[in-house]
């Protein structure tokens, strides 16, 4: 079951919110954040997806602090779209309605409860677990991440790459496991940026099939 919600986050600010319920008890609460291009049809399927795995999974619209109900495609003008609102967008801010998911999800569960991103997400996914307090945090090819890797995370942390991505430097995922060798980290052979999409070219099922094994285990393993 699914449904869009209402969020406050502490500022006041006011965002909607995908939440994919399971078919019975939740097992824990799970917040999914988006890419640059919104809560669109593949972030609700990986909601969808932990919520028939029998997780409460929320999806904020991280983007309504600029401009509601956007969902872009992959295609060059949207993406390009995607990459202007995010521009628009502070970190800080962004962690806020992260937290404002995260404290949902908790009250609706009473369980502990993580947090997992992809691309923008995925490195919201590791400001999470740095700024906030989740019980555990799951990053895909965190954009950015190297510039925040002083920050020291205060729960467990799992991150995937793939070695083809090309918006990444391995020197950025390099600065993490140096500071944080504690830290879980996945690379994956013939993956590039996006490669657990299957709306995006650099989709790669394999690695996608993998990366979902281990994702799904270690919240498992921490959460319940």
């Amino acid at each position: 079951m699914s449904e869009t919600i209402r969020l406050s986050a502490s500022d006041g600010h006011q965002l909607d919110a995908y939440v994919a319920r399971p078919a019975n008890a939740p097992i824990a609460g799970l917040v999914v954040v988006q890419e640059i291009f919104g809560v669109n049809k593949h972030i609700r399927s990986v909601a969808a997806r932990y919520a028939r795995d029998g997780f409460l999974a929320v999806a904020p619209a991280l983007f309504d602090r600029v401009e509601r109900n956007v969902e872009l495609s992959y295609d060059g003008p949207e993406a390009k779209k995607g990459m202007e609102i995010r521009q628009k967008l502070t970190i800080e801010d962004a962690v806020k309605d992260v937290e404002a998911a995260l404290q949902y999800v908790r009250r609706q569960t009473g369980k502990k409860s993580g947090v997992i991103g992809y691309c923008f997400g995925g490195l919201l996914a590791w400001l999470s677990a740095t700024r906030l307090h989740p019980d555990a945090a799951v990053g895909y090819y965190a954009g950015g991440i190297g510039s925040f890797a002083a920050e020291t995370p205060h729960a467990p942390v799992q991150l995937h790459f793939g070695k083809l991505d090309n918006h990444i430097p391995a020197e950025q995922v390099n600065k993490v496991e140096e500071a944080h060798p504690e830290a879980e980290i996945h690379w994956y052979e013939n993956a590039g940026h996006g490669f657990n999409c299957d709306m995006r070219t650099s989709y790669n099922p394999e690695a996608a099939a993998l990366a979902y094994t281990r994702a799904h285990a270690f919240l498992k393993k921490h959460l319940t």
